[in-house]
């Protein structure tokens, strides 16, 4: 396990939206260091440094978590209930991104503190758009504290 700092801690089960989003950070230079994990589960372990994460250093998160909400073991809500939940990782901004069109998702969403919520388009040419303006935004734009 590498102990540099994660860009992205990108939270997906879906193999094929795995692979566009890594295509498109990578291809536009976006990240150097990328997580990836598969289920809610891991995601926690990784953001709090528990598990086979225990060695990661704690003061050093993902500058944007970009999270499923379908997830297996944990859902996606529980992921950012947790993360805005603690101290340690209330600041990491975190982008939702689902094939949910569920209105009460994005509420519950936002009411959790979700930086932004954004609808999986089904072409694959738009997703990989997404992607690639989302990590332009919040590596290069935004401002961390």
């Amino acid at each position: 396990m590498s102990h540099e700092a994660i860009d992205i801690l990108l939270v997906e089960d879906n193999p094929d939206d795995v692979e566009l989003a890594l295509l498109a950070l990578r291809r536009n230079n976006l990240a150097n260091q990328i997580h990836i994990a598969r289920d809610g589960a891991e995601a926690l372990d990784f953001l709090f440094c528990r598990g086979a994460f225990s060695s990661r250093a704690p003061d050093r998160p993902p500058r944007v978590v970009l999270l499923d909400l379908k997830l297996p073991k944990i859902d996606g809500m529980e992921v950012l209930r947790a993360i805005k939940a603690d101290p340690r990782t209330q600041t990491v901004p975190v982008v939702v991104m689902t094939s949910s069109r569920e209105q009460r998702d994005m509420v519950e969403g936002y009411k959790l503190g979700v930086n932004s919520y954004i609808q999986k388009p089904i072409d694959f040419t738009q997703f990989r758009d997404i992607v690639k303006n989302l990590g332009f935004y919040w590596l290069v734009i935004n401002q961390v504290p």
